[in-house]
């Protein structure tokens, strides 16, 4: 089949990896003028880091990858409140875990499909009309096109659910918080391969040193309002009084072009169907848990690896297989939203208390006996189908 794929974000492009593999023809459109890598630090386990592994990139991303030490927690004068050993996640993961910058990820899997796959940069959809046969797309800047099936990869804030499914606000729930990502040069100090974080009520900003001599730094903050406009203003607002290395931090994204800083909404996206005739959504464009819930990445992996699958498995019936798709990932998608919500307040605590509690649990965590009390959280519940593909 022709398959449109809005967003060249890791879903898109991994979706468009197994539908080139299982003989469809994918075209992806994205809205930037190039590809987009930087972004902030995940870590990455789980179903997607094993489909990874059938695309046969395991070895990319662990080069590409960072085997963090420890998390450390600081006071404002920088002395340490609490560190937790990364081992302890590797105990309830397994080796199959690694840290890596959001970008860098993307950029593996988007070189597996650079040559092979027509790639539309600059252009949006802007009109989707559908008959029994076929869906015609109308686009920004290019004529229009017709397709069998629109895939809606396109994020939190995606164009195609607006177009078929309603506005953002009939989906999008704002969980009052905001974040920022930046990398920056030649920051000091670097602390390598140590997560470093700092927090007051309300506001948490971490950082992590990354080769050729950059620091990602990410800020975290409560916010009742979801308004993102004027980024800068709004993290020096937040953050100059905050204490630690806040000033420097600051300084030093004064110093990065505006439009590498990656400033959003913490939220989550609630819907009934993930799919209408020829239209389905997935990654977070579908079912976002939020940056927070700290694997949507290896979930948009996964989703697009079970989307494939199940288009393979139904022989072109695309009904069949968007409704095998749903019914098979809408308990993991939920329940790891339901996870993320519980996140919230160790990313952005209120009080001095909770800080104080946050910090405990954090100690008590380096206790292997513990750890069983949180695997819950970062396991999946999930059974990988092989689809022989």
């Amino acid at each position: 089949m022709r398959i449109a794929i809005s967003g060249a974000g890791v879903a898109g492009t991994a979706l468009a990896y197994w539908l080139h593999r299982t003989g469809h023809t994918p075209t992806v459109i994205e809205r930037a003028p190039a590809f987009r890598s930087g972004g902030y630090m995940i870590d990455f386990w789980g179903v997607g880091y094993t489909v990874a592994g059938r695309m046969g990139l395991e070895a990319q991303i662990l080069d590409k990858g960072y085997q963090i030490d420890s998390v450390r927690t600081v006071g404002a004068d920088g002395h340490t409140l609490a560190t937790l050993d990364a081992n302890v996640f590797r105990d309830l993961l397994g080796s199959d875990f690694t840290s890596l910058p959001r970008g860098d990820l993307a950029d593996t899997i988007h070189s597996t499909i650079a040559e092979h796959v027509e790639m539309i940069y600059g252009d949006s959809i802007t009109a989707i009309d559908e008959d029994d046969d076929c869906v015609r797309l109308t686009f920004g800047r290019s004529g229009p096109r017709e397709f069998d099936l629109v895939i809606g990869a396109d994020g939190l804030h995606s164009n195609v659910r607006r177009l078929v499914f309603g506005p953002d606000a009939d989906f999008e729930h704002y969980l009052g918080c905001k974040v920022a990502a930046v990398v920056v040069e030649g920051y000091r100090p670097r602390d390598d391969l140590t997560y470093m974080t700092y927090a007051v009520p309300e506001r948490q900003v971490s950082r992590v040193a990354l080769r050729e001599d950059r620091t990602l730094a990410l800020f975290v903050f409560r916010d009742a309002s979801p308004d993102v406009s004027d980024p800068n203003a709004q993290l020096h607002n937040r953050f100059a009084d905050a204490g630690w290395e806040c000033p420097q931090l600051l300084a030093a994204l004064d110093a990065v072009d505006p439009g590498d800083l990656y400033f959003d909404v913490v939220s989550q996206v609630r819907m009934n169907h993930w799919s209408r005739g020829r239209v389905l959504l997935i990654g977070d464009a579908a079912g976002c848990i939020s940056l927070l819930g700290g694997e949507g990445t290896g979930l948009a992996i996964t989703e697009a690896y079970v989307l494939a699958g199940e288009l393979h498995r139904a022989g072109g019936d695309h009904r069949r297989a968007f409704d095998a798709y749903e019914a098979r990932l809408r308990p993991l998608i939920e329940a790891k939203q339901s996870n993320a919500q519980q996140l919230l307040g160790f990313f952005a605590t209120r009080t001095r208390f909770g800080l104080w509690l946050r910090n405990l649990a954090i100690r008590a965590l380096n206790l292997r006996m513990l750890t069983h009390l949180v695997a819950g959280t970062v396991r999946d519940d999930f059974d990988l189908p092989d689809y022989g593909i």
